[in-house]
């Protein structure tokens, strides 16, 4: 390209205006709000600590007793605190600002943190009736958490409000990304481990922003949890300077805040106004391109809030430092053999909460924590966005006969399945263009795979400088094949069906093995969701998977692998089905009936080559 024509393009790439916008000096909480919003986070401190040890006195009427304890100690404690204060504070402002937002728990375990938000907030209840805003539903919240019968550790789908598990590490700012697409008013606030943020689907995802249209798609708040340490070792975020952060996220395209400490009252006072920074620069980038039309790339805000792991937690333990290094990351304090000389060490913990100024003597939240959280579906674990088959609206389909190849006689007609296929998906497509619920993920390969004629419809979806060799970019393009990302297809997609929308994945069959752990991760959320009553239907996980082994012989062996087959085989048959459709007229029926069904992972295999019908 001629310097000039460089010069031209990097003028252009320059995504809008950077904001000028600071974090107020000046203290956003009056010392009413301050005292409030300290008590509410430590009432979710309390309950997070007790699902982890108790059994039997959940208010702490008398000495603790070995009786008290589960016999064995399981669950994670580190996240948990700094997750608390996060999503304390998401509270206020959902509350303040009337937002509708959900929460994406990233790091790997913590579920017990958000498991306490939705107690305090009543959503737990209302999702399970047994388990009481008073102490004996208190005492059953503690027993069941990581129990034989029970609830697991991480944010399962068990959990009012959640769309991610966080089980495995790395998928969650993808699902926040899917999440928010063609939901205008919602933000995603995504919590991110600074443990997680090392993987690899995890670090292509702060890529994300790039495919956010402000005219037509919410808003991800990405929160880094940057709180030192994984289950042994230091994190990469944590060592490196705070300049080096910065300028990370600042060339990912994001707008970055940080907020740093330990001392709780400071902490508070520069989490909500920097929370209020982030919340007005979300609203003033929307405003701002939905009201002159452009969809030009932003700058979204993101934070990084850095705190001790383990926070709150023990200071030390048998002359070991806890809070603030790596063995805060689990259980903080063991018992077992150490009972008799740690629970006095656990009692003083648990009581550094003020329990009796949080709950009375019934076990229900005060007055002074029932008026502090929003109401209604404002609630992040009421939001029906979490629970997306609330919202699920069945797609408008062609009639797919209508597209069939003409047979005179077995073989005697050459036609291209997936071409066929292509023209019932553009008109699919079309029929639900102002239902803005459809959507096309591939890492690059939808023309590839021939399904090209959508692009008579919607282009691909890119919000970047264009040149005049590019074809099909479009800034509001519904095609999301412009990243080459296996694990943002995947992540994106299966956050968009999760909040009641509809989609497929085009791949090559011998690439898809890159998603085959996130596709096992769906599998089992939706094996979970299906023995559970309030969980709502929503449409399947469908792959179509052409450049299939068989014709793959002018490229060689590295494309070939059907591998994927064997390892959606090996899944339970009420949540997977394979299709091997021999034909274009099987392939349309086949195609046909996977966008329709719901709560399935659906793998169709299909040729994209001339052959024989």
């Amino acid at each position: 390209m001629p310097r000039t024509a460089r010069r031209a393009v990097a003028a252009k790439a320059k995504t809008g205006p950077r904001s000028n916008a600071r974090v107020s000096k000046k203290p956003s909480l009056s010392p009413e709000e301050l005292h409030q919003l300290d008590a509410w986070w430590r009432a979710s401190n309390y309950l997070t600590a007790c699902q982890l040890y108790l059994l039997d006195d959940p208010l702490l009427e008398r000495p603790l007793t070995a009786a008290d304890l589960k016999q064995t100690i399981v669950g994670h404690w580190g996240t948990c605190p700094g997750q608390n204060f996060i999503y304390t504070h998401l509270d206020r402002v959902i509350k303040k600002n009337d937002l509708d937002m959900i929460y994406l728990s990233g790091p790997g375990h913590g579920g017990n943190a958000m498991i306490a938000q939705d107690w305090l907030d009543g959503s737990y209840t209302e999702i399970y009736p047994n388990i009481t805003q008073d102490k004996a539903g208190m005492r059953k919240l503690f027993k069941q958490f990581s129990f034989p019968g029970g609830v697991p550790s991480h944010v399962a789908p068990e959990t009012p409000g959640s769309i991610h598990e966080g089980g495995e590490l790395g998928y969650s700012l993808a699902h926040a990304f899917g999440a928010v697409a063609d939901n205008p008013d919602l933000i995603a606030a995504c919590v991110v481990g600074d443990g997680e943020s090392e993987t690899g689907p995890l670090a292509t995802s702060w890529h994300g922003n790039k495919f956010m249209n402000p005219i037509t798609d919410g808003a991800v708040l990405p929160i880094l949890h940057l709180n030192g340490f994984k289950i042994a070792n230091p994190s990469i975020f944590s060592r490196l300077s705070h300049e080096e952060v910065e300028s990370f996220f600042r060339g990912c395209g994001w707008e970055p805040r940080f907020v740093e400490g330990d001392d709780p009252e400071t902490m508070h006072q520069l989490m909500a106004s920097t929370l209020d920074w982030a919340i007005r620069e979300i609203k003033r980038v929307q405003t701002a391109a939905r009201e002159s039309g452009d969809p030009t790339r932003p700058r979204w805000p993101m934070i990084v809030f850095r705190s001790p792991k383990g926070w709150t937690g023990p200071k030390e333990v048998d002359g070991n430092p806890v809070e603030g290094a790596y063995r805060a990351h689990q259980v903080p304090i063991s018992m077992g053999a150490d009972t008799e000389k740690h629970l006095p060490l656990l009692e003083e913990w648990l009581r550094s909460y003020k329990p009796e100024e949080l709950f009375d003597e019934d076990g229900r939240p005060v007055e002074l924590l029932r008026t502090f959280p929003p109401k209604g579906i404002r609630r992040m674990g009421a939001n029906p966005h979490a629970n997306g088959g609330i919202l699920l609206k069945d797609l408008r389909t062609p009639d797919f006969r209508d597209y069939a190849v003409d047979l005179p006689a077995p073989g005697a007609v050459e036609a291209q399945d997936m071409l066929v296929l292509g023209n019932y998906v553009r008109d699919v497509m079309k029929l639900n263009m102002d239902a803005r619920n459809f959507r096309i993920w591939a890492p690059d390969e939808t023309a590839s795979n021939r399904l090209h004629p959508v692009f008579e419809v919607t282009g691909r979806r890119f919000l970047d400088p264009q040149l005049p060799q590019d074809e099909n970019l479009d800034p509001d393009g519904r095609v999301m094949d412009s990243m080459l990302s296996e694990h943002m297809c995947e992540g994106m997609l299966e956050g968009y069906l999760l909040t009641g929308r509809h989609g497929f994945f085009n791949s090559y069959e011998a690439f898809i093995r890159i998603v085959d752990s996130m596709f096992a991760q769906h599998a089992k959320w939706l094996k979970t969701c299906s023995e559970l009553p309030w969980r709502y239907d929503i449409a399947s996980l469908n792959y179509i998977l052409a450049s299939n082994v068989w014709q793959q012989d002018h490229n060689g062996f590295t494309h070939q692998d059907p591998g994927f087959l064997d390892h959606v085989a090996n899944k339970k048959a009420d949540v997977v089905r394979m299709y091997l459709p021999p034909d274009a007229n099987c392939l349309l029926s086949c195609f046909d009936h996977c966008i329709k069904s719901r709560n399935y992972v659906n793998v169709i295999v299909a040729s994209k080559h001339p052959r024989p019908q």
